[in-house]
């Protein structure tokens, strides 16, 4: 599976953002995607998810401000990222993951950065 993520941008608090994530290659073996980010000097965290069924999981800290959904028909995964704060800034990550959300396949990082 290949994946290329792109979308990411400056923008300042308070301001949206819609990442894509293009999916190639064996896309029948994905079940699970999702979309991870890892701040400078952080782990790399999961922030949302979804199945191939369309059943949804976001971290806490994103809970009604991010919505991740899935267009079958474009092989292609979206976050919409509304409601931006500082701490959102972070290298953004595509994945396809197991049914634990442990990502097997990763496209590059697009950078998200929000200034105060």
């Amino acid at each position: 599976v290949q994946l290329q993520a792109s979308g990411g941008g400056s923008v300042q608090a308070g301001g949206s953002l819609r990442l894509s994530c293009v999916a190639s290659g064996m896309i029948f073996s994905i079940n699970h995607m999702g979309w991870y980010r890892q701040a400078p000097g952080k782990q790399r965290d999961m922030v949302a998810g979804i199945t191939s069924g369309g059943s949804t999981t976001y971290a806490d800290s994103v809970k009604g401000r991010f919505t991740i959904s899935l267009d079958n028909a474009k092989n292609t995964v979206y976050l919409q990222m509304n409601s931006l704060k500082p701490e959102d800034t972070a290298v953004y990550f595509c994945a396809a993951t197991d049914t634990a959300w442990v990502g097997r396949s990763w496209g590059q990082g697009t950078q998200v950065t929000v200034s105060s």
